[in-house]
């Protein structure tokens, strides 16, 4: 299943009151009294596989610790009005979904790194094609730097196109 390409920015206010009213601490206090916040993105994207407009977007906004029992995650809808569309927020601290899928021939486990309970597939079912993209393009560009890559017949050609080589035209009528 493909990733659902929903994003939102982050509203910052909403954001710095939710993480300095957690009870957890981030990290070591610059100034006494106070929890020294995470940096965070300004932008974050659904993290759900496509789903139906009745399922709220999330993206994880901040994880504690490795050992972390609940993250903080946003969630986010969008409601056309009458004056136009109204983006609708609010943060939950989360447990981690406790599904892992293990495969027996190597014996390699991959956790689901969505929220418990969640609705939509579990995160080893989502795709995100960009991601993918790029890590094409930069596997490309290190064995080309390496070179590795270099020399090849079909050498600055995009995938799936051929070589004419003459007289290949296709008859137009």
């Amino acid at each position: 299943m493909l990733q659902c390409t929903a994003f939102a920015e982050v509203p910052e206010m909403g954001t710095l009151v939710v993480l300095t009213a957690m009870h957890a601490e981030p990290g070591p206090p610059s100034v006494p009294g106070v929890p020294e916040l995470p940096e965070l993105e300004d932008t974050l994207l659904c993290e759900l596989g496509e789903h139906d407009e009745k399922t709220e977007h999330a993206a994880q906004l901040w994880a504690g610790e490795m050992a972390a029992s609940r993250d903080l995650w946003m969630f986010w809808t969008d409601t056309d009005t009458d004056t136009g569309m109204r983006r609708s927020f609010r943060f939950a601290e989360l447990p981690p979904c406790p599904a892992v899928m293990r495969t027996l021939a190597t014996d390699e486990r991959e956790v689901c790194v969505l929220f418990d309970r969640h609705s939509a597939p579990h995160s080893w079912d989502v795709t995100d094609p960009l991601a993918d993209l790029m890590a094409e393009r930069v596997r490309e560009e290190v064995e080309r730097e390496r070179g590795g890559g270099g020399g090849g017949a079909g050498e600055g050609r995009e995938e799936g196109e051929v070589d004419g080589g003459g007289g290949g035209g296709t008859p137009s009528g």
